[in-house]
């Protein structure tokens, strides 16, 4: 009943998605995959070849994905990875982070014609889902075709798990987790909350957030790094990382207080979404502040200033040269980004009150004396002006952070025992969906 309906409901919205994709310029690359066309065999000579299929929404996403697979692919190099995004920024950090291991596709979206043509052409042998990005026809169309499911870093926050709190869309979720073979969970929390809408408990564990276990990324020396992001050596750097519209302006009052008494402080700011820098390059002129775009440096330049970082792939590296670092989508309510990737490397992390996707490392962090919540400008002045004079107290609380997450590292191997097993226990490639083609959408109900 539940297919039934929901694809009546797919097939009345088909219109207005399509419309959609097609008025965003950020969304029309990849139309034609989006709609289940142009798959094709991964050597491209139509022969069988064994795939495991990852999908990983967007940046952060790919971001916690990326050493999975690159584990898989050392365990397992006989299997051919391919992981889907549907973002530009999604499809951009595949290419970045798993070249020459993964190949990139969009998702498909999910009308029952499109996951049914990718399941036939792909015949993955596994699908690997991360942090609970859930399409119901496509978990239908891989559970009638016998594909193991596997949900991996599992979250559900406290806003998603409200919208859920009617019982007829409980019963619906339930008709979809039933599909899951295996649900991967970061918390506690988020295993109880999976499991009260409707995933079999047996088939529910708490691995941990794989996030912990993210390998530095290379940088070369300080020097040459510092000179990229036209940073002096004699200048701190204060980096505010994936913000968004709201924050930013208080970010920017927060710094014109503090340059007037630390004025060899420099102010970057990286937004989430780069195509706004344009919108944010005006409103740092309109507060009267110099203003430089990352990708626009050819020399150095001294005294106060705000650079904008709109390059992508530098967020992690810019985060070690940074002397205090803020994590955005958290003064607005967003529900907040990595906190970890400032923390790995020591440097004493800032965030907002609104933390849903990242609770407990926020409640970590501050309880470990690494990091700290603030509730607006008063707090983001009087953070800033803290650590920035007081060295031995920033050091303090950027090793704290460190350590936070040495302690808390271990997902990535204890997902993988898992995913092996599914490895182990999948049906043979020869007798997997290959042989019969795609099953009827409306089966096992």
């Amino acid at each position: 009943m539940w297919k039934l309906l929901y694809n009546i409901g797919l097939l009345l919205a088909t219109p207005v998605i399509v419309g959609v994709l097609l008025a965003k310029p950020r969304c029309r690359p990849g139309f034609f995959q989006r709609m289940g066309r142009q798959v094709h065999s991964p050597d491209g000579s139509g022969s069988p070849q064994p795939v495991i299929w990852v999908h990983a929404v967007s940046l952060g996403e790919v971001v916690a994905a990326a050493p999975l697979v690159k584990a898989l692919h050392e365990r397992h190099p006989e299997f051919h990875y391919i992981v889907t995004t549907v973002t530009e920024t999604g499809r951009e950090a595949v290419e970045q982070r798993l070249g020459g291991i993964a190949e990139h596709r969009y998702a498909p979206l999910d009308f029952p014609w499109a996951v049914t043509n990718v399941v036939r052409r792909l015949r993955p042998m596994l699908y690997l889902f991360v942090e609970t990005e859930i399409w119901p026809n496509l978990l239908w169309t891989l559970r009638d075709q016998d594909v193991p499911s596997v949900l991996v870093n599992g979250r559900l926050s406290s806003r998603s798990f409200r919208r859920q709190d009617l019982p007829m869309i409980r019963s619906f979720y339930r008709s979809v987790l039933r599909t899951l073979t295996l649900c991967l969970m970061q918390t506690d929390r988020d295993g109880d909350r999976l499991v009260a809408l409707g995933a079999d408990p047996t088939r529910v564990h708490v691995t941990g957030n794989i996030k912990f276990d993210q390998p530095l990324p290379d940088v070369r020396s300080d020097e040459l790094l510092r000179r990229d992001f036209g940073i002096d050596e004699q200048e701190q750097l204060i980096l505010a990382g994936s913000t968004h519209p709201g924050e930013e302006e208080l970010l920017v009052s927060a710094y014109r207080q503090i340059v007037k008494t630390y004025p060899s402080t420099v102010l970057m700011l990286a937004p989430r979404h780069i195509e706004r820098t344009e919108r944010l390059e005006a409103t740092v002129r309109e507060a009267g502040l110099v203003v430089q775009r990352r990708s626009r440096i050819r020399e150095k330049q001294s005294g106060p200033r705000v650079v904008i970082l709109d390059t992508r792939g530098e967020l992690s590296r810019a985060y070690r040269e940074a002397v205090v670092a803020f994590v955005g989508g958290t003064l607005v309510p967003v529900g907040g980004h990595n906190l970890l990737e400032p923390a790995v490397w020591g440097t004493p992390v800032m965030f907002g009150p609104h933390t849903d996707h990242c609770a407990e490392v926020a409640t970590l962090l501050s309880e470990a004396g690494g990091g700290r919540p603030v509730t607006g400008l008063e707090d983001l002045v009087a953070s800033l002006e803290e650590w920035l004079g007081q060295p031995e107290v920033r050091y303090r609380v950027g090793q704290a952070a460190r350590q936070a997450v040495l302690d808390n590292q271990g997902a990535l191997i204890r997902s993988l025992e898992f995913i092996e097993t599914c490895l182990l226990e999948a049906p043979s490639y020869s007798d997997s969906c290959v042989a019969t083609g795609p099953g009827p959408l409306m089966a096992k109900q």
